[in-house]
């Protein structure tokens, strides 16, 4: 009996560590990756629901069932774990007419794609030996339907011989088809083995998934390659910032999330956010939006923790519509704003400030410093300033004309305007004017003040009552123009400056103007 126990024991010893050997080999894959990670393995004889002559057996709400006795070689585990996950991948859980036609389909489909990709080694039963023209599993099912299963494209199931290895699960239809977007992991997989494909081709990572298996390329940096190479709005801008993940750094800048620079052209992502691939994407993209909206330029004289509080609620709002990654939790995101712009939204804030001191941006709670950081004052008016701004506008705007041309995705309209918008060279002295009175006369704060107070009221004449007063002086808010009124200047022309220096005048409270013509 010792003896006996002593063999099981051995035995299992070996089917664990050529199982285990296999799993890695799959889960080291970048193909297979994240769809390893979201999938729970039953191993023991106890709860394993695998046939005796099976393999591997998959159910809908992400369960492997793995035979727990079966010995059999690494690469011969990783091929039917490989063929399982594809299933999920592929989106093979749905219901047909005929069960067992489309669980043949699905199961021919992806032999011939593990055959094509030449990953592992496919057990002598599994082994994909015809040469049947395999477009897709859906063709596959009209053609069984048709015509009946050829007997040379059966057996091709992980779960033994005449049964399905697919089960789709008892519970509510909407509960295991939301649980986990296998499609989705499966895109990303396929993008990240293709990105590697790359760099081992040009000699950068010495096998397939190498890089993050090795924590040399970070999510965030994934994020940004993303963008470069899938994302065209927005790529030309990722690629030309310089990302920072140094918690120090970011620890001394307040920055507990992100945080950019438009002047320096750094984005700053603290790693100590553990953010996974996709809140990168969100982050990222986020923080480029800023930039290249040119949210920093466009404050004039609103309060800025406030303005960008503003941007953020109009940038997530479109980031949500555009699926672009996931957002963090805490983020400002809220639907009901959709359509408002972010000078609306200000608006809105301004009504209940104290409420909205509280929210965050991505650097943080800080209730002062936002993630759009700011430059010295006014670099945006010197040569590079100006220079930077214009590429800026020009990255998004030729980023925008290539999103279109090959139909990368769904851009919200409001954004897409508001880009066209940007793009557009605005009227020189207009647009120079207003920016002059934005700087030199910001709106006037009226404030109570008993230096000169008001006349009593009758009902209390011995109670002085405190007057409003502008914080300066009237006289301060004079200023001159001097307008070249020359004989290639129309009459129409003169008017309309003259209009804008009044009206501009007015709107800023500048109560008197000394015209030299």
């Amino acid at each position: 009996m010792a003896k006996g126990r002593q063999k099981k024991h051995v035995a299992a010893s070996k089917w664990q560590t050529s199982f285990n050997a296999g799993y890695q080999l799959v889960h080291r894959h970048p193909l297979f990756a994240h769809l390893s990670n979201s999938l729970s393995l039953y191993m023991s004889a106890k709860h394993s629901e695998c046939p005796n002559d099976g393999w591997v057996y998959a159910k809908s709400n992400g369960q492997l069932h793995v035979h727990p006795e079966r010995i059999a070689l690494p690469d011969e585990w990783a091929y039917v774990l490989a063929h399982a996950m594809l299933h999920f991948g592929f989106g093979h859980f749905v219901e047909k007419e005929n069960p067992r036609a489309w669980a043949c389909a699905c199961d021919v489909y992806v032999s011939k794609f593990l055959a094509d990709l030449k990953f592992g080694q496919a057990p002598d039963d599994l082994r994909f030996r015809s040469n049947v023209s395999v477009q897709s599993e859906h063709k596959l099912y009209e053609r069984f339907m048709l015509d009946g299963i050829p007997p040379e494209l059966t057996g091709y199931g992980t779960a033994g011989p005449y049964i399905c290895d697919m089960h789709i699960s008892a519970a509510p239809k909407e509960a295991w088809q939301k649980s986990v977007d296998w499609t989705r992991l499966f895109a990303i997989g396929l993008a990240e083995a293709a990105a590697s494909a790359i760099n081992v081709a040009g000699g950068l990572e010495p096998y397939l998934g190498a890089a993050k298996q090795e924590n040399l390329i970070s999510s965030a940096q994934l994020a940004r390659r993303w963008f470069v190479n899938s994302y065209p709005l927005l790529g030309a801008l990722a690629a030309s910032f310089k990302l920072i993940e140094d918690p120090a750094i970011c620890n001394r800048m307040d920055i507990s999330i992100a945080a950019i620079n438009a002047q320096a052209q750094e984005i700053y992502v603290n790693p100590s956010a553990a953010l996974d691939e996709e809140q990168c994407k969100f982050v990222m993209a986020h923080e480029l939006l800023h930039v290249g909206l040119r949210h920093d330029t466009r404050c004039h004289g609103r309060d800025r923790y406030l303005w960008n509080i503003a941007c953020d609620y109009v940038i997530n709002g479109w980031l949500f519509e555009m699926k672009v990654g996931h957002p963090p939790q805490g983020v400002c995101l809220d639907l009901e704003l959709k359509g408002m712009s972010a000078e609306s939204v200000y608006d809105l804030i301004v009504t209940d400030l104290r409420r909205f001191r509280k929210l965050n941006t991505l650097r943080g709670n800080t209730g002062a410093l936002g993630d759009i950081m700011e430059g010295h004052p006014d670099w945006h008016k010197d040569l590079d300033g100006c220079t930077l701004d214009e590429f800026y506008r020009r990255c998004l705007a030729q980023g925008l004309t290539y999103h279109n041309t090959i139909g990368r995705g769904y851009l919200p309209a409001e954004l897409v305007e508001e880009i066209r918008a940007l793009s557009q060279p605005p009227i020189p002295w207009d647009v120079e004017l207003a920016h002059w009175f934005d700087h030199y006369f910001p709106p006037q704060e009226k404030v109570h003040t008993y230096a000169r107070p008001s006349r009593r009221q009758s009902s209390t004449p011995d109670i002085p009552r405190p007057r409003y007063c502008p914080g300066i002086p009237e006289d301060a808010r004079t200023f001159a123009v001097i307008l070249d009124t020359s004989g290639s200047m129309e009459r129409t022309i003169l008017a309309k400056a003259l209009g804008a220096i009044a009206s501009y005048s007015i709107s800023r409270e500048v109560p008197l103007t000394r015209l030299i013509f």
